[in-house]
């Protein structure tokens, strides 16, 4: 009999998936996706965000990286994924498929800036109209800092952003567009001020081979977003663990590494700024 008691009990767990269970409950995993302008390359920070996660909302985490700012939004508008942390652009894009759940402090404010980077020996480029006829690096086609702004700088101008450089290139992510102006393979870049920055604190011998020649006006930092289908409790539970990180000694020891001061849960009012700017071109 304990046998088959034993039989029954293995059939009946592997029938549901080999599901966590917290308590009582079985718990279905979460799934929040993760854009490369975040945590790129960092598994270790992600799995202890992942247990440090788990531990609060009792239930399973699951990270899914892309290295696409496209293939994140397609997850969240398939609801293959319950929340994600995207960039601006994709969220004014995305605005009725998905919820504003809570934005980053930046330096103690929730914004950052697009920074307009040249190779260090270049001291004469203030402004990205400097650059026409050249190379320059875009980081995605929905990057707000690494392309909708360098366009829109441009459109400002008076000029065409298709024509307006010799020749352009994605690099699909902010780190590498510094690297392409750190090596002198472009003439400049646009990339998102809190990679440049956090990238200056750990490893200032690459951002030294690139110089600031223009700072953009701050715009709202990229959010994290869940689905608009999520259930009510599931996303305040998601919203009040994300926020409260700055309360105890292990979440601030996660936001230290972050490089960031906490999350507040923000207004959409943040993101007017790349919306304007979206319009110009038509988009919205």
């Amino acid at each position: 009999m304990l046998k088959l008691l034993q039989l029954l009990f293995m059939a009946l767990w592997l029938g549901t998936g080999c599901s966590f269970a917290y308590g009582n409950q079985e718990a279905r995993t979460i799934r929040f996706a993760m854009t490369p302008a975040f945590l790129h390359d960092q598994h270790a920070l992600l799995a202890e965000w992942r247990v440090y996660l788990e531990s609060r909302l009792k239930r399973p985490v699951e990270f899914i990286q892309r290295d696409r700012y496209r293939d994140t939004m397609d997850l969240l508008q398939q609801q293959k994924v319950e929340f994600a942390w995207i960039c601006d652009y994709p969220y004014v894009m995305l605005k009725k498929d998905v919820r504003l759940l809570a934005v980053a402090m930046n330096e103690g404010k929730p914004t950052y800036r697009s920074y307009l980077i040249v190779p260090t020996k270049d001291t004469q480029t203030h402004s990205v109209v400097d650059l026409k006829g050249g190379i320059f690096a875009y980081a995605d086609p929905h990057s707000n800092t690494g392309y909708l702004v360098p366009r829109f700088e441009i459109r400002r101008s008076g000029a065409d952003p298709a024509t307006f450089f010799r020749r352009t290139f994605f690099t699909w992510s902010h780190r590498k567009v510094i690297d392409a102006v750190a090596a002198g393979l472009v003439r400049g870049g646009m990339v998102d001020s809190y990679v440049w920055d956090v990238l200056n604190k750990v490893r200032p011998d690459i951002t030294a081979k690139t110089r600031i020649a223009w700072r953009s006006e701050e715009f709202g930092f990229p959010p994290i977003v869940a689905h608009s289908g999520i259930s009510e409790p599931d996303f305040v539970q998601m919203q009040n663990v994300i926020t409260g990180m700055s309360n105890d000694s292990e979440g601030r020891a996660l936001l230290a590494r972050l490089k960031l001061n906490g999350f507040v849960v923000g207004s959409p009012r943040l993101y007017n700024g790349v919306a304007d700017m979206m319009r110009v071109f038509g988009e919205i």
